[in-house]
């Protein structure tokens, strides 16, 4: 008898402990999220929100490895390849090289992108509406964007006629928006040129140049240039106007693809969105450097003026 209730308390104490002893450690296996971008700032803090705001806490019930390419893309492949090492559960990435580069890195861990450009066409998607595959996310690519920014350039500084491009013509990426620009100038009634005789200047938000933003803000302010661009950052160097999509609200909105996707959701199942909050940043000093006056209903407009 004595033998007949060890045995059967033997027994169910297995049962019992086996899913205890499973539910533990499942409990401590938390989520792994890798982060692949050029460098921290704001937007990646917006992300962070995103992700408290749906309930996880990194440290606490999600952890994240951070990979920086520091203004280099050519490093994001061999940083790629490391979180897939890693075995982390998913990859988000905040630019088009960095998808790219993990694209290249892994077919099966899901990518959810907070910002990229043409995915469609550069191979990362099959469509925005259905991207198949394992990546999605956010573009910041919108109708008639590029269009928009020469004409608020137009409307601060009415006598600018010829605007230098500063681009990447060996870029994957840049051609297509380049074409863009082209299109948009045509229709605000300036021409665009890639070397000397120009009265503007508008940069292109990439790596290397928003590695070197500070030198490109000097230089058109130096040479008395009004600029655009595609980042606030550029502004707050001493730029005179960005007008891009908030990249803070796409890095928040981002969090809600991570949830669904650790939930189950498969990310070819997801269609990439597009921006709906655009932000007009002003450098009001640098536009009394230049000798302009920027009308009342252009500040009005801003989003915010930089004094």
């Amino acid at each position: 008898m004595a033998d007949r209730r060890a045995f059967i308390g033997g027994v169910a104490g297995g049962l019992l402990a086996s899913p205890l002893a499973t539910f533990a450690q499942q409990k401590t296996k938390l989520p792994r999220i890798g982060i692949l971008g050029s460098t921290y700032g704001t937007a990646w803090d917006a992300f962070r929100l995103g992700l408290r705001e749906l309930g996880y806490v990194e440290g606490r019930n999600i952890t994240m490895e951070w990979r920086w390419a520091e203004g280099e893309p050519n490093r994001f492949p061999e940083l790629a390849t490391e979180l897939v090492e890693l075995k982390v559960d998913l990859i988000v990435t905040s630019s088009t090289q960095a998808a790219l580069a993990a694209k290249q890195a892994t077919s099966s861990i899901p990518v959810v992108m907070t910002i990229s450009s043409y995915p469609e066409k550069l191979g990362l998607a099959e469509s925005l509406a259905h991207p198949g595959g394992n990546i999605t996310g956010f573009s910041n690519i919108a109708p008639e964007l590029i269009g928009k920014r020469l004409e608020l350039l137009k409307a601060i500084a009415p006598k600018v006629s010829r605007v230098a491009v500063l681009w990447n013509p060996a870029s994957r990426i840049e051609p297509y928006g380049f074409r863009e620009v082209l299109a948009g100038a045509s229709v605000v009634g300036v021409a665009t040129v890639t070397a000397s005789r120009s009265d503007a200047l508008h940069a292109f938000g990439n790596p290397v140049n928003f590695k070197h933003l500070q030198l490109i803000a000097d230089f058109a302010l130096r040479n008395l240039l009004p600029s655009s661009y595609e980042e606030r950052a550029f502004v707050e160097a001493g730029g005179l106007l960005s007008y891009a999509p908030s990249f803070i609200d796409l890095h928040q909105r981002a969090a809600s693809y991570v949830d669904k996707i650790l939930k189950g959701a498969k990310p070819g199942d997801l269609p990439i969105q597009q921006p709906t909050k655009f932000e007009f940043v002003i450098n009001s000093k640098t536009a009394k450097a230049l000798g302009l006056t920027i009308a009342r209903s252009l500040l009005v407009r801003a989003d915010d003026v930089i004094q």
